[in-house]
């Protein structure tokens, strides 16, 4: 027995056409009319777009930072985003200095087994790029299934790493088809910038903002692109802020290097006036790279339409803002950086963009799926609403209206950085592998998670 959706409008990359589709078990069937066979369960979708499942290239669940852990673990975490219409996450799985690449993939797997609501990967986080590290990184994609690497440029002496070690690595991924995604700030900048602050006795969370000026990240924006020249490797900059490193990217791009990129809606929506908040409100804002000014807005949406950007990912990194950011009340640097975004991320995307005339409804998939799925190995099982491929939709549903409340969200965490926002549409209905995940907003569902081992992908796949 299959399910027939009948009556919707199905959006893919490529195309906005409307069409029947049928789920056989984990997989789309077929496309088109007249699909139903003997015992099939038809569902109405007439009114509806269908969307190919949302995959979050950027989160960090059950993250240790400093004296204390995210407030989203993988099974609040994954909750909260198919809630919001997304079924694939891509989570950071973080080396302890000293530790070995499979002992900080052995840690995550145990973190996200049978408790994560999506499926999900890793990316592999590196602080610590010893030798032996570098045999491990010639075998990872065939003993894990990981093909991508992120590498700090910021946070001095804890994640951030040299120059000379960038190097090694991407030259070490580029011969094994791995991909990079580079966290660009100035680490050596910032830490002097936040000396300097400190000594005069500015210590509030705007502060963070001051000593993460925009020149930080094109800076090392700048010398990422760099290496990618140097090695070959494929380059993905993660969390842009600003239209100044977009416009290294777009020159990049323009040169034909392997270099793609990622910005986040809280650049889109938010802005440095966050951090004029009263009463510590501000600290809810302290995220890295910071909120930049309104100015870049429009640029960055542009980059989302014409293709600079490929990814839009969430940076889910929730702390609560009583008791975790109250760590820096004295002392801004203290304040644990990240947000909450994963619940958001996907209509917050088609609000502001599809609904708000900034982006087609082909673009919204590519930024919000496709390119992802691209980019970090699992297309076409993922991110393509088409035959063969897994069962991965969101019924969505235009006409409904909803405000963001921290008092209504899934995410387990006190605030919700898009408070007060009016959201069009949502998701009426969630698959996952062809399960009824979301049925009328509500999720229906036990932990049914796979990890989603990922191939080597071609430099030039997604871009």
């Amino acid at each position: 027995m299959g399910i027939v959706l009948k009556g919707g409008i199905v959006v893919n990359a490529d195309s906005v056409e409307r069409q029947d589709l049928r789920i056989n078990g984990p997989v789309i069937d077929r496309l088109g009319f007249g699909l139903e066979t003997d015992g099939d369960e038809v569902i109405d979708v007439a009114g509806c777009y269908l969307f190919p499942g949302g995959i979050d290239p950027h989160t960090h669940f059950d993250l240790e930072v400093g004296s204390t852990i995210t407030a989203d673990d993988f099974i609040t975490g994954s909750k909260a985003a198919l809630i919001g219409g997304t079924t694939t996450v891509i989570d950071y799985a973080t080396q302890s200095r000293g530790g070995s690449l499979a002992e900080a993939l052995s840690i995550w797997h145990g973190k996200a087994r049978g408790k994560c609501f999506t499926d999900y990967g890793f990316h592999l986080a590196l602080c610590d790029c010893r030798e032996e590290i570098l045999y491990e990184l010639e075998t990872l994609s065939q003993t894990h299934g990981v093909t991508s690497i992120k590498l700090y440029m910021a946070y001095k002496d804890v994640m951030q790493v040299d120059d000379a070690s960038l190097l090694r690595v991407m030259r070490v991924c580029r011969e094994q088809g791995l991909r990079v995604c580079l966290h660009c700030e100035n680490g050596d900048i910032i830490d002097e910038l936040v000396r300097e602050a400190k000594h005069v006795g500015r210590m509030t969370p705007e502060q963070h903002a001051a000593t993460r000026p925009e020149i930080v990240e094109a800076e090392a924006v700048f010398r990422g692109i760099c290496l990618a020249e140097i090695t070959g490797c494929p380059l993905y900059i993660v969390h842009v802020s600003t239209t100044w490193a977009l416009s290294l990217i777009r020159n990049a791009q323009r040169r034909g290097l392997p270099v793609t990129a990622e910005t986040c809606p809280q650049y889109l929506l938010l802005d440095e006036s966050c951090y004029e908040k009263i009463n510590f409100e501000a600290a809810k804002y302290v995220l890295s790279p910071p909120l930049r000014s309104s100015r870049n807005q429009a640029g960055l949406w542009q980059g989302l339409a014409d293709g600079s950007f490929s990814c839009v990912g969430s940076d889910h990194c929730s702390f609560n803002w009583h008791g975790q950011k109250e760590l820096g009340r004295t002392d801004f640097s203290r304040i644990p950086n990240g947000a909450p975004g994963v619940e958001n991320r996907f209509g917050l995307l088609y609000t502001f963009g599809v609904a708000s005339g900034r982006l087609s409804l082909q673009e919204f998939v590519r930024v919000t799926s496709a390119n992802a799925a691209r980019l970090f190995g699992l297309y076409p099982r993922k991110g393509v609403l088409g035959a063969g491929s897994d069962a991965d939709i969101v019924i969505w549903d235009p006409t409904r209206r909803s405000v963001i409340s921290a008092a209504t969200q899934t995410q387990n965490v006190d605030y919700n950085a898009y408070e007060g926002l009016v959201q069009d549409g949502a998701a009426r209905h969630v698959f996952l592998r062809g399960q009824p995940v979301v049925k009328d907003g509500v999720l229906r569902a036990v932990p049914l998670g796979e990890y989603l081992p990922r191939n080597p992908v071609s430099i030039r796949e997604g871009s």
